[in-house]
């Protein structure tokens, strides 16, 4: 019999790492999935073997008492969901990449929204959604109110380009909309060809690229009759649209990487642009292999 693949959270004690499990708790029991918390310890780069066994045992010990927090976190959302723990001995990064090769979606905490053109290179974040193998869920802390899973639920929200990348960011957005029973918004923006705008005027344009939008959702539209999808073609400012639509979103869906209106924003990819600027949870995208 075929397990299911799991969904995986990474968390580091953060506040937004809390909300990270709670999402991915509510995540799970929405897809009949099993729940891996996963905590990592290593020395500090800048102490390396000069970091002693106490120290090393106390990381530890914080290390169980986060892992216990975050599995009755995890049950008080979804008290249907088995949930185990795991605390890891190695740098956090490449051990969650590992794990992504089995998972269903890995989620993690973000460091907070800031400003939409930054995204921080390095940060685990940043290399998850660029090398996981699966989508990767970020979750932000809200300074204002904590995300609330039983709200009024708002609209997926998903970037479309044509691009393979964005095709498997419509799948997931999708997917999530169906088990939300949530609304799926597409945006489209226009290819950066300024000379057919000019030649055809933006009305040509836009029926020409409302058909592109209709053709790249076509083949997901039929697999889930049951999500209600509203087009949208603007002509330029795809990032900007995309970032205003999030603000009232029950999730933004992304690829990892993109082309015409979409194209390498920040660090090669519109993702990297979004990924820590807006405050609903975002989910990134890449193809599969």
């Amino acid at each position: 019999m075929r397990t299911t693949p799991p969904v995986v959270v990474g968390i580091c004690g953060s506040r937004s790492s809390q909300e990270a499990v709670r999402w991915a708790a509510d995540d799970a029991a929405r897809r009949r999935a099993r729940l891996q918390i996963v905590h990592a310890v290593s020395a500090p780069l800048d102490r390396g073997p000069r970091y002693g066994q106490e120290e090393f045992e106390l990381l530890e010990s914080e290390g169980l008492r986060l892992l216990d927090s975050a599995r009755q976190q995890a049950t008080g959302v979804a008290p249907a969901v088995e949930v185990s723990t795991e605390l890891i001995h190695a740098p956090i990064g490449p051990i969650l990449i590992d794990r992504s090769k089995t998972s269903q979606m890995l989620v993690i905490g973000g460091r907070g929204p800031r400003a939409l053109s930054r995204a921080i290179a390095g940060s685990l974040d940043f290399t998850l959604s660029r090398h996981a193998h699966c989508p990767v869920a970020v979750l932000h802390f809200r300074s204002n109110r904590a995300w609330d899973l039983s709200r009024p639920r708002g609209a997926i929200v998903v970037g479309v380009d044509g691009s393979e990348s964005s095709s498997r960011a419509i799948e997931v957005a999708f997917e999530e909309a169906s088990l939300r029973d949530a609304k799926l918004v597409a945006l489209h923006a226009r290819s950066n060809d300024s000379h057919q705008l000019r030649v055809a005027g933006w009305t040509d344009v836009e029926t020409e690229e409302q058909a592109l939008l209709a053709e790249c959702l076509a083949g997901f539209a039929e697999r889930y009759p049951e999500v209600a999808v509203q087009r949208v073609v603007v002509e330029s400012q795809p990032l900007r649209h995309l970032y205003d639509l999030s603000e009232d979103a029950e999730l933004l869906v992304v690829g990892s990487r993109g082309r015409g209106g979409f194209v390498g924003l920040t660090y090669g990819s519109m993702s990297q642009a979004l990924l820590n600027a807006v405050s609903c949870p975002i989910i990134v995208a890449r193809p599969e292999a």
